[in-house]
């Protein structure tokens, strides 16, 4: 059970025997870290020593950090120094897992790469993060997000077609790869409980896993011959689907994408007679017109406020909901019903909101265990732990190495 301050640390989780060492910077990789840490593995969180992860500048007082960076461990490492080198190699032949998410190339050069990591570690699962990939023509170019959600197609087919394509307003090819990647490194290691691999390298770009979910737009051009164009809030494949404007100002997003749901809706707005019109009589009419049919379904919206469409709407079957922001979200029943978001205790907020938890495992379900760590609030415990006294660690640290 989570506590008073909204962490519950005695929760274990189905990966409390393994150790992850995460060597990366900002959000791809504290995405796929703090996801291993909910479910109980040791995340030990390697960091420049006194600057740390820049994903600590993001936000204000540094709350993409709150979040990301709960349940691990600091440790700082100044990894251009041979005995910084040197103690991540021991930090690492105890682990299961490392992410990295330096330029293709880098850690090789630093004699850090796979071969020398599995001399001492065969079992060691590397997980590298990158743009572009570790091979391909782009492997050494800048991997960053915006980058890679201008060329997947993201942003081509993000916008309403008379303006310019529109990048996500979040680092959505970063935390899409995020995901992915625990897919992957859980794979992985099942792959390794099973006996079927020792340690592997796992490849992840940020590019794959974006243009991944986009949809086979490359099936539909070749079938067609065209690419797909903005459309705002509309389909290609389904209408009527959008926002809609209330009568209070407030907005509501509705897609009948399917006959049966399109037939419910028509009846709803009292006109059972468009379902025989040949402009709606198919899902192609309707998208062929759905300029047309955006105005009847506009004025349907416009004549009660947000709560009576949406009261009506459930009376009918009609799939709608209101469009949400944070601020509605705080205390929204839904959010507050399923505990989708913990209030947890922050010396610097006092409490902070922060996503639960995800997905909802029954036997064995993870758990926020601790708040995210300051800059290597970790560095003694763990080098300790490894036979480094007060003295030798002070020396290091006199030294710049940690």
């Amino acid at each position: 059970m989570t506590d008073s301050t909204g962490f519950n640390p005695n929760v274990t989780g189905p990966l409390s025997d393994m150790r992850v060492v995460d060597l990366t910077r900002l959000a791809a990789g504290n995405m796929l870290s703090h996801m291993m840490a909910d479910f109980g593995a040791e995340v030990i969180k390697i960091e420049r020593p006194e600057i740390g992860d820049d994903l600590r500048r993001f936000g204000h007082g540094g709350v993409w950090w709150k979040v990301y960076g709960r349940s691990k461990k600091s440790v700082t490492l100044n990894l251009k120094s041979e005995e910084g080198k040197e103690l991540l190699k021991r930090i690492i032949a105890d682990s299961d897992v490392m992410i990295e998410n330096f330029v293709p190339g880098t850690l090789e050069n630093w004699g850090l790469g796979p071969d020398v990591l599995w001399r001492n570690s065969p079992d060691l699962v590397i997980a590298r993060i990158s743009g572009w990939g570790q091979t391909g023509p782009y492997s050494n170019r800048p991997g960053f997000g915006t980058l890679i959600e201008a060329l997947s197609g993201f942003a081509s087919m993000t916008g309403f077609d008379d303006k310019p394509p529109l990048l996500p307003p979040l680092a959505l090819a970063d935390m899409v790869a995020g995901l992915a990647g625990f897919g992957a490194v859980s794979t992985a290691l099942l792959a390794r409980e099973k006996g079927k691999s020792k340690g592997q390298v796992i490849d992840l770009s940020l590019f794959e896993p974006l243009h991944g979910i986009l949809g086979p737009w490359s099936a539909e051009y070749i079938a067609t011959g065209q690419t797909p164009r903005r459309m705002g809030n509309s389909s290609e494949v389904a209408a009527p689907r959008g926002v809609y404007l209330c009568k209070d100002g407030k907005h509501i997003a509705m897609s009948a994408s399917m006959q049966s749901m399109w037939e419910q809706l028509a009846h709803a707005m009292g006109l059972p007679e468009l379902v025989d019109d040949p402009r709606f009589k198919s899902t192609r009419d309707r998208v062929e017109n759905q300029t047309e049919l955006d105005e009847i379904v506009s004025e349907f919206f416009m004549r009660r406020n947000l709560k009576d469409n949406l009261d009506y709407c459930r009376q009918k079957g009609i799939t709608a909901g209101e469009i949400a922001d944070a601020a509605d979200l705080i205390d929204h029943d839904y959010i507050k019903g399923r505990e989708i978001l913990v209030h947890a205790a922050d010396k610097d907020f006092g409490a902070i909101p922060m996503h639960n938890v995800f997905p909802r495992l029954s036997a064995t379900p993870g758990a926020i265990r601790a708040p995210a760590p300051d800059v290597g609030q970790h560095t003694a415990e763990i080098l300790e732990s490894m036979g480094i006294n007060a003295l030798q660690r002070k020396e290091l640290a006199r030294r710049g190495v940690i």
